[in-house]
């Protein structure tokens, strides 16, 4: 008999306090083959419950939540479940609430309006180690990171800099103008692979978890 392989299905967790949205993103997870919704949580309390045993491949999850926010969900989410990234998915698109989220160690930020398709891919891109933004929220990033640099220098470069390669440095530029996984590797003309091979060896040289942690070293340095 022949085996058939099966593509396991990305399990996704919702955190969003209005009915009717929950409802529909789950509905549309359920009717796109790939895709799953493992739970859809009202809160962060019930997510901070629930999701550190249950280990979602993704979690959706908005920024303005009753009782705790989405930026501080994510903050204790990461310190019981560090390995579970979590997309932001709200009507926000203002510099303070993305870089809150990012700092709070959310792995991406979208608009809730995002079409369906684009939020399919950045759950996929999610899953795969990528950090999508919209490009709406992707010009605030740059914006964001060209005013840091035009600010004065206040220290060399730190040490743990100088221990990346010439590529890991084009690699960690490229990813503090807030360039996709795919994106740079179609700028350095490498595979996608080797893209994620160097993301993790900055990691490692820089002793940070985080893409914005690994960025942030940069622009201070």
């Amino acid at each position: 008999m022949t085996k058939h392989k099966v593509n396991k299905a990305i399990q996704v967790a919702l955190v969003e306090d209005d009915p009717g949205v929950r409802a529909n993103l789950a509905a549309m997870l359920n009717s796109s083959p790939g895709f799953q919704c493992q739970a859809a949580y009202p809160d962060g309390f019930a997510a901070l419950k629930n999701i550190p045993g249950s280990r979602p491949d993704v979690v959706l999850m908005d920024i303005n939540l009753p009782g705790m926010p989405g930026t501080e969900c994510v903050r204790q989410l990461k310190n019981v479940a560090p390995g579970v990234p979590v997309l932001m998915l709200t009507v926000y698109d203002d510099s303070e609430q993305i870089f809150k989220s990012l700092m709070a160690g959310a792995t991406g930020y979208l608009l809730k309006r995002t079409p369906k398709d684009k939020l399919l891919d950045a759950i996929r891109e999610v899953n795969s180690g990528g950090a999508p933004m919209s490009r709406q929220i992707a010009r605030r990033v740059v914006q964001f990171f060209q005013e840091i640099e035009q600010m004065p220098a206040s220290a060399q470069k730190a040490p743990e800099l100088q221990t990346l390669t010439d590529r890991e440095e084009q690699v960690l530029a490229l990813l503090a103008k807030g360039h996709a996984y795919k994106e740079i590797a179609d700028l350095l003309a490498i595979s996608f692979e080797t893209v994620r091979t160097h993301i993790r060896s900055i990691y490692e040289k820089l002793h940070v978890h985080s893409r914005t942690e690994a960025v942030l070293k940069y622009l201070k340095r």
